[in-house]
């Protein structure tokens, strides 16, 4: 699609952007039409429709973001998106809440997409972590820079918690404050990462762009299946 014409990343591409009043929703769209893609808004999970792709942000406490999703039926909308193929990009607290469960609120049921849990980062640095730091990628990840750039590979992170995938191949990127911690899981079309890329400069919107490309290609793959 866009590889093929020329124009953005995203162009053509229908992006929905999950709002339960609870994350850093307006950079993240911003970020997301800056690179040519058409950003739906859903704040009722019976409004999704068929999107190309699904983005989750997020800010916040795991056990409020998860009360307000479900009550929005943004819980349910998610799961459908993942079980019918559809991209889906976890930020930040975003990617926590596609685990099944976080140490930040026992007994609050995550999504589930990948399984897993999320605990506090054990560190002697102090905590929240909040700044710059560089990721190291796994071989192969599709929205991953090039191998040899380490500024390419520098994110802005703030956060407390950090996920524990049950497999070590969801394991997608490591990064350190004081310890190493997952900055990056998934697994089939869901995926995630504990940094802001929309805040991360040319970095940030080199992952989203490589992304979208993903999406795009994707996108294309199953049309021609289709005619």
């Amino acid at each position: 699609m866009s590889e093929q014409n020329g124009g953005p990343p995203g162009e053509g591409l229908d992006v929905a952007v999950l709002d339960y009043r609870m994350s850093n929703l307006a950079s993240a769209t911003k970020a997301l039409e800056s690179l040519g893609a058409d950003v739906r808004v859903v704040d009722d999970g019976e409004q999704l429709g068929t999107p190309d792709a699904v983005v989750l942000p997020g800010v916040g406490h795991f056990g409020e973001a998860m009360a307000r999703m479900r009550a929005r039926r943004l819980d349910v909308a998610a799961r459908r998106a993942a079980e019918d193929g559809r991209p889906l990009l976890g930020i930040c607290l975003g990617l926590q809440l596609l685990f099944e469960q976080s140490d930040e609120s026992p007994g609050v049921d995550g999504l589930g997409l990948l399984p897993g849990a999320v605990r506090r980062l054990e560190t002697e640095e102090k905590v929240p972590h909040i700044g710059w730091s560089q990721v190291e990628w796994r071989p192969g990840v599709p929205f991953a820079p090039e191998p040899g750039d380490p500024h390419s590979s520098i994110y802005y992170f703030v956060h407390s918690y950090v996920c524990e995938p049950e497999a070590p191949e969801m394991v997608l990127g490591t990064a350190s404050h004081g310890a190493s911690f997952v900055a990056s899981a998934g697994w089939g079309v869901v995926h995630g990462v504990q940094f802001h890329p929309e805040k991360s400069s040319d970095a940030g919107l080199g992952l989203l762009t490589r992304w979208l490309r993903g999406v795009s290609a994707r996108d294309g793959v199953q049309a021609e299946a289709r005619e």
